[in-house]
């Protein structure tokens, strides 16, 4: 039997392919979700996927579901992927190389003459990044169920367009209701976006969860004043305040084994010689336990309960994932994966959020990373090395073909019916 090996030229060349697809000057990619760039992608891989003879549907939020037979129609399909949109200052790999290792974990099948027990169903992840519709991960998340679907077509980016208007405009909602597709298990290679496998020298890594995340809004209120007639101990200083709260709240983070950012910061009518009156600023605490995560926010509510008189302090939690852990059996599987190449057993956490923590909750999920140069990502310089590239996918691969001989995956999913044609869009 021939031993199914990646072709590394063929998904060079995708990658290289796809990087024009909203190319900018500096060399990274503006791709953001529904934009005509994210259409002129999707129609890419729909032709992809028709080359290699697969059925694509898609859901009602857009998601698109590459299926792939298997031998035995009673198995769940094996499912893969990532996404296709990028921040507007995006690179090259990120989401999309585990899209394009999909593609490529097929051809090598096909090339082979090597068929799976289970189907195997590639798919593409609506607006995973949430850099013009707010959340991220948002279709994975109506998938899961951690969303409603109206709820998420409601979403608007900050010219007031409504997601779902968005999708119809581009006619990529499809009829499949979301949910539908039940996987029997998710693998998703992505690149580190940090640089724990390159100061290691590592090559890849297991990924084993994700750590949590909860986000803040918080406002403070002083009060404007003159910057040169109102003397210090008569200041109700709005940004002073958050910046020291801001530093209190990083050592806490520390102290605790996590992080703070402070990605957004707002004075409302800003003038270089007004003492700020009000600041609005964003708060950012990820921890690998749930413990952690509470531990934070109780002193970080303990210090804004406890901001110095004259100035109003309000705390609002926006937004919130709890840590992750994935499936040991689909981590085993990556593990014998990167065993088979003759790599080390190595294995992290993720400090990002990807759309395996949405399908965590519905089926037995892990990840595959591979390094990112100076841990650089959502940067037009994000790189990762042709041959991790190429890793990766065959990971990808000898993972699946681990999962499909093993026995310990869900067996009673529900079967595809193969019934939804996919968005008329596509097939231009």
């Amino acid at each position: 039997m021939i031993t199914p090996r990646i072709d590394g030229a063929a998904l060079l060349a995708d990658l290289h392919r796809t990087a024009q697809i909203g190319a900018t000057a500096e060399g990274g990619i503006c791709r953001l979700t529904l934009s005509p760039e994210d259409a002129e992608v999707r129609a890419w891989l729909a032709r992809q996927v028709k080359d290699l003879g697969g059925d694509l549907h898609l859901d009602r939020i857009g998601n698109m579901f590459a299926h792939f037979p298997g031998t035995d129609v009673d198995l769940a399909p094996l499912g893969f992927g990532s996404h296709l949109d990028t921040q507007p200052t995006g690179g090259r790999y990120d989401g999309i190389l585990g899209v394009l290792a999909g593609l490529a974990a097929v051809r090598a099948l096909q090339a082979a003459g090597r068929s799976t027990r289970h189907p195997l169903c590639l798919v593409n992840w609506t607006n995973e990044e949430g850099a013009r519709f707010a959340p991220t991960m948002l279709g994975s998340g109506v998938h899961s169920g951690t969303y409603a679907l109206e709820d998420m077509r409601a979403a608007t980016d900050r010219s007031g367009t409504f997601l779902g208007d968005a999708l119809d405009a581009l006619q990529l909602a499809g009829a499949t209701e979301p949910g539908e597709t039940v996987l029997a298990a998710w693998l998703e290679l992505h690149i580190e976006q940090g640089p724990v496998l390159e100061r290691t020298g590592r090559r890849a890594a297991a990924v084993t969860g994700v750590q949590g995340l909860r986000w803040y809004e918080l406002t403070l209120s002083g009060c404007s004043a003159h910057a040169g007639t109102t003397p210090r101990e008569d200041r109700r200083d709005a940004f002073l305040e958050a910046a020291r709260l801001a530093l209190a709240v990083d050592k806490i983070a520390a102290e605790e084994g996590g992080l703070a950012t402070f990605g957004e910061i707002a004075i409302p009518n800003a003038s270089r010689n007004v003492v700020p009156g009000r600041v609005a600023l964003s708060i950012d605490l990820r921890h690998v336990e749930t413990a952690g995560l509470d531990q934070m926010e109780a002193r970080l509510r303990d210090l804004v309960d406890a901001v110095r008189p004259g100035i109003k302090a309000r705390l609002t939690p926006v937004f919130g994932n709890r840590p992750t852990k994935f499936a040991p059996e689909v981590i085993a599987a990556v593990e014998g994966a990167m065993s088979d190449e003759g790599l080390p057993a190595f294995s992290m956490v993720s400090g990002a959020g990807h759309d395996a923590v949405n399908l965590a909750t519905i089926t037995p999920t892990a990840m595959i990373f591979v390094p990112s140069r100076g841990g650089l990502s959502h940067n037009p310089a994000e790189f990762t090395a042709d041959e991790d590239c190429v890793l990766g996918a065959q990971l990808l691969l000898n993972a699946v073909l681990r999962l499909d001989r093993g026995g310990a995956l869900p067996q009673g999913a529900k079967r595809l019916t193969m019934s939804n044609p996919a968005s008329p869009a596509l097939a231009r």
